[in-house]
């Protein structure tokens, strides 16, 4: 019998990620900021977002490191916190941009995706791509799980 079948995935790195970003909002204020929303008003109006929703998920996303607040203050207005994007949330790039390549191939508009990514430096469409730490291009289908570090089986019940 296969013993991965037998797994305890209670520590699945996963299970864990999605606890953090795996709810619509998320992603999607995720996307905001890549697009280069920084305030709470601009994360309101673009998104459509209940108050107290949005309000929750940005702080989560604050307490996990994923964004930083930053102070602004517009001349005769009160200083407020504006959110950038820190190193951690900066390695959700990958994973954001392949759910969008999915959605693009598979759930865009007849006419075609809404936005388009850009490499900036000479105008060629970005493209997610897995790659071995050799640098080769791997197929979905050539790639192999094995038991890591971490491995466990479930406890005998």
């Amino acid at each position: 019998m296969d013993p991965r079948l037998d797994r305890d995935v209670s520590n699945c790195s996963i299970g864990r990620t999605l606890e953090v970003v795996g709810e619509k909002w998320t992603i999607l204020i995720l996307r905001e900021v890549w697009y280069g929303s920084s305030r709470f008003s601009d994360f309101e109006r673009v998104l459509g977002c209940p108050r107290n929703l949005l309000s929750a998920r940005l702080r989560m996303l604050v307490e996990e490191g994923i964004l930083a607040t930053e102070t602004y203050q517009e001349p005769g207005a009160r200083s407020r916190p504006k959110y950038v994007i820190t190193p951690k949330g900066m390695d959700l790039v990958p994973a954001v941009m392949g759910l969008l390549q999915w959605g693009d191939r598979y759930r865009a508009d007849p006419e075609g995706p809404a936005m388009l990514t850009r490499h900036r430096d000479c105008g060629a469409p970005v493209d997610v791509q897995i790659r071995c730490e050799q640098g080769h291009s791997v197929r979905a289908e050539d790639i192999e799980s094995v038991p890591g570090p971490a491995f466990r089986l479930k406890a005998a019940e």
